[in-house]
């Protein structure tokens, strides 16, 4: 038996399996592409379906022969050319194949639209859940933290998010922004006597300036931390300080 998952972003009539609650149009889309993509071994019974996850996400898994695909029902409304790039990415990951430069391409420029991005995010909004813990914590409060960064930095004109601590020590994600949630997160390992309050200011900081300066998108890039921002970034004092500070915490 054997199993291969993975998880995103000529045609000869054959018989086509098609398991309950799979669609017939997504089932002959990827067995096109499959037979474009000259896998040598026996075609796989496909069944596919739109899911409602909270967000951009697509499947794929591949048992015993028999590929199962899962996409985010945000794509529902997709033209066939851009459910086909989907197609041949996906199944170029589960056999190791590398998908096209117009397939890579023809997807982004499409999930990269500003009317897509706002089905994406209204998704994770109603969908995805944000767990944190109060933002005052036993050491630091993160509200009264960015209520000072706030009124020092951005003349008070930044709207306050939601602010939390993780409910996990993480020292590989030490704090992060969602813009579809509109919250900022610091992970609860610094809070604590022993990190000092800088550090905890600058984090905090970093995230503000997600809020001011939001993702950029030049063709199909995303430019999460533009000129812009790391120009603001250094204005913070004890920067580089603070930088190889949270460096060495998280080593």
């Amino acid at each position: 038996m054997t199993t291969s998952s993975s998880s995103l972003l000529l045609d000869q009539p054959e018989q086509l399996s098609l398991p309950l609650g799979a669609s017939r149009d997504l089932v002959e889309v990827f067995a096109r592409v499959f037979r474009r993509l000259r896998v040598r071994r026996p075609p796989p019974a496909f069944q596919v379906e739109y899911r409602p996850f909270a967000g951009l996400r697509s499947t794929i898994q591949l048992r015993d022969n028999h590929v199962r695909v899962m996409i985010s029902d945000v794509l529902e409304s997709a033209p066939p050319l851009v459910l086909e790039a989907l197609a041949e990415i996906l199944l170029a990951q589960v056999f190791r194949r590398r998908p096209s430069r117009e397939a890579r391409e023809c997807y982004l420029a499409y999930v990269f639209r500003p009317a897509v991005r706002r089905r994406i995010d209204e998704a994770r909004r109603t969908r995805g859940k944000k767990r944190l813990l109060p933002a005052r914590g036993r050491t630091y409060d993160l509200n009264e933290i960015f209520s000072k960064l706030n009124r020092k930095f951005f003349e008070g004109r930044l709207t306050a998010p939601r602010l939390g601590w993780s409910p996990n020590r993480s020292r590989t994600l030490l704090g992060h922004y969602d813009f579809a949630h509109h919250t900022i997160i610091v992970s609860r390992v610094l809070d604590s006597p022993a990190v000092p309050r800088y550090l905890v200011e600058y984090l905090v900081y970093h995230e503000m300036l997600h809020i001011r300066f939001p993702v950029e998108r030049r063709g199909h890039r995303r430019i999460v931390h533009s000129r812009e921002f790391h120009q603001a970034e250094k204005k913070f004092p004890r920067y580089e300080l603070a930088r190889r500070r949270l460096r060495w915490l998280c080593a």
